[in-house]
This record gives C-alpha cells, structure tokens and sequence, in this order.
C-alpha cells in the first residue's frame, strides 16, 4: 500500500526532531538527584487564601519588581528586570526612576551610610548613593568572576553578605541552573572598611536570598536548588560552619529578612512540581532534551503567592498563601512598621500586607 506523501513528510519531520532532540549540544550538564517527597499540604503547610488580601502599590513600569527596600525617610524602592531602580514617596505612590543602573538589580537594601547596596546579576555588587552616583564594588572572588549576584543581606557590623548564584550561568540563564543542578552558587562577604571579598561558603545549589540574626551569630541562606534553609555560624568555635534550617520545603525559596519577634520570612517563589521532582530531576538526559526545546516551552513558575514565618530554630511559625496568585511568584519580602513589602518575578507592583498575627502554633 502506497504511503501518502503528507504522512511521509510527518514522518520524516518526526525523525529529524528525534534526532536533533537527542544529539544537539546543550549548555548544561546536568547530575541526578532524586529529592525527597513533597510535604503534604496539610498542617503548617495548609492551603489558605491570607495574601489575597494584598495592597497593590502599582509602579506603572511594565517590568516585574525583584527587590526591595526602604530609605531612611520611609520611602519605598524597587528594582526593575530591565535595569531601573524605581522610588516611591511616604505614602507609597507616584514611582519615579531614581537610577537607571543596567543589567538586572535583584536583591537591593540601604547600608548605614544611606547606600543602597544593589546585588545586580552579571553586574556585580554595586553601591548607589543617594544622589544616584553608582560605584562598583566587587566584580570577582578568588579570580572567579561574578556571574549572577542574586541576594544579600547587611550585618549590624557592616559586613555585606550576598549570593553568586552560578560561577557558570549569568542571570538570564538561571533556568540552566536550576535544570543542570550541580553545585556552581557560593556566598560571599564584602567589606566595606577594606574593600575586599571573601569566600564563606562554596558548592551550593542555587542559593539566593540572605538573611543575618539581629545578634549577628549566624545567617539563614536560602538553596533554592536543594528546597532548603541553611543556617551558617558567624562567631563562636563553629564560624564558618553550615548546617541544615529547615529541609524539604514545598516549593523554591527565594528571598529572606529578618523580621520582628524573632521571625525569618522567606517567600516560596513557586510551589514544587511532581513531573519535575519525580522525571526531570532523577533522569539527567530528560533535561537535555527539555533545554532543546523553544524557551516558550520551558517550565515556568506557578502563579502561586507563598510567604513562610520561620522561628530561630526553624519551625514554621507562618504560612501566608494565595492560590490564586492575586500577587503571585514572590521574590522577596521586608518587614517595616508593622507591614510586609513584596517584590516579584512577574507583578508590576510592590505588594503590602499588615504583619498577620501568628497563626500556626
């Protein structure tokens, strides 16, 4: 029976696919890991609906808000993904472009001095002063140079912590990170008296966000690419030490900030996925295939709003949720007079929400 010739064509197109599927070259290089079951939605982990009530503080700058921070004279910032540095006034309204800074400003907060230290991607850790002047900081560690400086956090003596995220990929390919999963991330400190930087940590996957204990004694640092917090010692006979927080989270934590009563925040920027833990994770070459495929085809973050509390041994004393995704993909969280401010990886708005009362005992 004669075939016809469109069902050929398919078939041909078919094997093509197959084949440049199975052999193109690909960036990464992805190892095996199998993670560890999900948590149950159950308990501290319940589905609830608290963030659906969040303030939208719109920015108008068609561009997502990663980080924030707020300057002494109570006024809000905020960086966008194409480069801009954006200033709300007290009240929370007219957003006005402070600095156009470039690349991609992530995690943002204010030195002593009235600084504001910007972890800007590819860029570096950079200083903004408050005339809009922007100074460089540190480009490199060991030789190695920054290629995606995510989070940071400063330390009551000054000290500036902060996250490379991958000495291999730069920030538009962190979805190459997270899809090879090998430990390319390490944290680092800066210090501002000497102007050098140092390596505290290495070999981590992922790590992001960067919070420091109020009595400076250790940090919480989160691995996105592991579900878990790491708490590391900063004095005493175990300094330089790391150790696991909390494990096995329910979704990719991102951002972290010390908050009031002893709470760490940490936003989940996106619940877990089953395919991803259960498929992708386990089998390497399956990831292969999948960075072949067009960008649009690509797993992409749940619009899903998810902001922890944590006490200072890891138990979970919040759980913020929204599954609607009112304000969803939460990057990063501050705490200020009584209310959380929320940037994102996809909302044009700083989020706002009253500090709720614990509800998880």
């Amino acid at each position: 029976m004669k075939k016809h010739p469109l069902l050929s064509g398919l078939v041909g197109i078919a094997v093509l696919l197959a084949l440049y599927l199975s052999f193109w070259p690909v960036a990464i290089d992805p190892a095996p890991w199998v993670p560890p079951a999900a948590p149950e939605r159950t308990g501290v982990y319940t589905p609830n609906n608290l963030l659906s009530g969040v303030q939208r503080l719109e920015s108008g700058m068609g561009s997502p808000l990663e980080g924030v921070a707020i300057d002494r004279e109570r006024r809000l910032y905020a960086g966008t993904k194409d480069g801009r540095i954006i200033r709300y006034d007290r009240e929370g309204k007219t957003p006005k472009v402070f600095v156009e800074i470039g690349g991609w400003p992530l995690g943002i907060a204010f030195d002593a001095a009235g600084n504001l230290i910007v972890c800007n991607g590819r860029n570096g850790l950079r200083s903004v002063a408050s005339d809009g002047t922007v100074t460089t900081l540190t480009v490199e560690q060991g030789g190695v140079p920054f290629r995606n400086v995510d989070g940071l956090a400063i330390a009551p003596d000054g000290t500036i912590y902060f996250t490379d995220v991958s000495k291999k990929f730069t920030d538009d390919q962190y979805m190459d990170d997270l899809l090879e999963h090998r430990p390319n991330g390490r944290l680092l400190a800066y210090d501002p008296a000497t102007r050098k930087t140092r390596l505290v940590l290495d070999g981590l996957y992922f790590p992001n966000g960067v919070a420091v204990a109020p009595d400076n004694t250790f940090l919480i640092l989160a691995e996105m690419g592991t579900y878990r917090l790491l708490r590391i010692r900063l004095s005493g006979p175990r300094t330089g030490t790391s150790e696991v927080f909390i494990d096995n989270l329910p979704g990719f934590p991102d951002g972290l900030f010390p908050g009031s009563d002893g709470v760490f925040w940490v936003t989940i920027v996106s619940p877990r996925d089953k395919l991803a833990d259960t498929v992708l994770f386990p089998h390497p070459p399956l990831r292969k295939v999948l960075r072949r495929l067009p960008r649009a085809l690509m797993p992409a973050p749940k619009n899903y709003g998810y902001v922890l509390g944590l006490d200072g041994n890891g138990t979970i004393v919040h759980n913020l949720q929204d599954p609607t995704g009112t304000f969803g993909q939460i990057t990063n969280v501050l705490e200020h007079d009584g209310k959380l401010y929320m940037g994102s990886l996809s909302e044009d708005a700083i989020g706002v929400l009253p500090v709720p009362k614990r509800a998880v005992k």
